[in-house]
């Protein structure tokens, strides 16, 4: 957090992972790089301050998975439109990799002297090796492989941001993600190389570049739709549930969801569009009758297979950034406790 500490980030310039891709080995709990520990002996606040960025991650897991009832989304209430996850396989998903959070801090503080734009090869393979992590906790099954991407991102910019002292709000945070992110849906998305994910066959057909395109953007659909609704809702003192469910159906009337259009086509994205288009104008989850309209929505893309993945890990993404400051504030970047929200309890259904 002071300039000394930039100075021992340049100890060792030498990338210290392997290929994305190359010989991936056990992928138990995340060990701390011998260049990381040197930087980090010179901050136990830094150390502090992690701990309580990643405990946001890992809790914006749980919460997201907690809002209850999402339309085809796992939940309390059910599986949604899956048929090999429940709320048990997230569970333990979300505890598996919880200690990767840290991790991606760790690589940010120690790599914050490197341009934003050549950082996430840096990132990457921490990021893969997350998710090995997540598919031996779940048997295989794929719960959190884009909030892999996208908190791990943020949690990488934070540790950046704290390596140069600059103040941790949800601008800056967005910001870092997009510069390091730059140029990345031309890269991956617009080679001519064959397709190997469901977002870049997305892409070639549709011209939707899904997690990789908001990231870029600096997750501008959340900065510019999600948050500010939020906020607003929990000033007026709508409950947690309630006002996250109100915020996914903003998410799900405008987001281009890959995850959508992989299930259900182009038609199945349009079909969740207008559904929560046309509950936002009766009032949504807000209205006196919003739960069972939300159950109604729920059981409606169960019975059409369409589960909207990608507007759920936004719904974390916007949870995650509420936990920061809007924009520059009065205290210093090395935070007090008492000034930083609590990360939240599950407050339950209302």
């Amino acid at each position: 957090m002071h300039g000394r500490c930039t100075q021992l980030i340049r100890i060792n310039r030498e990338s210290p992972f392997r290929d994305h891709g190359a010989n991936i080995e056990s992928a138990d709990s995340p060990r701390v790089h011998p260049a990381v520990l040197s930087v980090l002996s010179c901050s136990t606040e830094f150390l502090r301050l992690s701990t309580l960025v990643a405990a946001r991650a890992h809790q914006a897991l749980l919460t997201e998975l907690m809002v209850t009832p999402k339309p085809g989304l796992v939940d309390q209430r059910n599986s949604g439109a899956h048929q090999d996850m429940e709320l048990q396989t997230f569970l333990a998903s979300a505890q598996a990799i919880a200690p990767w959070w840290p991790r991606f801090l760790q690589i940010g503080y120690a790599y914050a002297y490197i341009p934003a734009r050549d950082f996430l090869p840096l990132l990457r393979p921490e990021g893969v090796l997350c998710e090995k992590t997540m598919l031996q906790a779940t048997g295989g099954v794929n719960t959190h492989k884009g909030a892999i991407f996208s908190l791990g991102l943020l949690c990488g910019a934070a540790g950046r941001l704290l390596a140069t002292g600059i103040e941790v709000n949800r601008e800056r945070l967005c910001a870092e993600v997009a510069e390091i992110c730059a140029g990345l849906v031309e890269r991956e998305l617009n080679g001519a190389g064959a397709t190997k994910t469901a977002g870049e066959r997305c892409f070639r057909r549709h011209g939707l570049t899904g997690a990789r395109g908001e990231a870029a953007s600096g997750f501008a659909l959340v900065r510019s739709i999600a948050l500010p609704a939020y906020d607003r809702l929990r000033l007026r003192g709508v409950r947690q549930n309630v006002a996250l469910l109100q915020v996914l159906l903003h998410l799900l009337a405008v987001n281009p969801d890959t995850n959508l259009v992989s299930r259900g086509g182009l038609a199945g994205l349009e079909y969740v569009r207008a559904y929560a288009a046309m509950l936002l104008l009766e009032g949504g989850a807000l209205a006196p009758d919003g739960m069972e309209k939300m159950q109604g929505f729920d059981d409606a893309l169960i019975a059409r297979h369409l589960s909207a993945g990608g507007s759920a890990d936004l719904l974390a993404v916007t949870w995650f950034l509420a936990q920061f400051p809007k924009v520059r504030s009065s205290w210093p970047a090395c935070w007090q406790d008492a000034r930083l929200p609590m990360a939240g309890r599950w407050e339950g259904p209302s």
